[in-house]
């Protein structure tokens, strides 16, 4: 394994705490215009989420309306279904509906639902995730941000799990802690993506970001800080 990737998994944790446990529960609750801009305002809200942590499947229930959001990248199928089970958007292949979109490109309800449930899954699983089978991760040049100096790393992943780029950057603090990564979602037309880290929390000795925005990225690397298009916030951690 990697010394910077074997130096942030012990931060966060260790592999062991992650492998004793088969799901993750929380609390997320999604912000900012970017919701609204695609297409579907009502997606912004709260929900309970369930994250499986040895496969790529998501659950979440919209604590407002009960509406639930199931991804199974094993079916390689979304579902979107009112509290009284009404299937009221679906996707088989939900990937390759996107191709050819851009950021202006509205999505449908579904395709919202399964940017969102890839995304977050990932989000709750990293850096554990950087430790599967078929996913290569290796030490790069590090990011200068202010006075500060984080350590990079490039994660590169394999088909069989769906995430904004195949390969994607991280960057960590001294302590091994998750400050920032940078991607250019396929599924949006790979608008550059500086994604900070605002706030993390120890649950049951496992550490989790719990706040999150997401901002444009320069040219140059730096971040467009002049807007917050998504913020994710993770609160009541469980693992089971």
């Amino acid at each position: 394994m990697d010394a910077l990737l074997d130096h942030v998994i012990a931060a966060h944790g260790g592999l062991d705490q992650w492998k004793n446990h088969s799901t993750l529960t929380a609390r997320v609750t999604y912000g900012g215009p970017f919701w609204e801009f695609k297409g579907n305002p009502d997606f912004a809200g709260s929900y309970a989420v369930e994250a499986d942590l040895q496969k790529q499947h998501f659950r979440q229930v919209q604590e407002a309306t009960g509406r639930t959001v199931v991804f199974s990248k094993l079916d390689d199928r979304v579902s979107v279904s009112e509290a009284d089970g009404t299937v009221v958007d679906e996707l088989d292949g939900p990937r390759a509906t996107f191709d050819g979109y851009a950021p202006d490109t509205q999505w449908s309800l579904a395709q919202e639902a399964y940017f969102s449930s890839y995304a977050v899954w990932h989000y709750l699983l990293e850096p554990y995730l950087f430790a599967w089978p078929g996913v290569e991760a290796h030490e790069v040049e590090p990011w200068t941000e202010g006075d500060t100096v984080w350590r990079g790393l490039s994660v590169t992943f394999p088909e069989s799990v769906d995430t904004h780029n195949t390969t994607e950057s991280y960057y960590f603090d001294d302590a091994g802690l998750l400050r920032r990564m940078d991607y250019a979602p396929e599924v949006n037309g790979r608008p550059p993506v500086a994604h900070y880290v605002r706030q993390q929390d120890s649950f049951h000795g496992i550490v989790v970001p719990t706040e999150r925005h997401v901002h444009g990225r320069n040219e140059d690397g730096t971040p467009d800080l002049s807007a917050i298009p998504i913020t994710v916030d993770v609160g009541g951690v469980e693992f089971h």
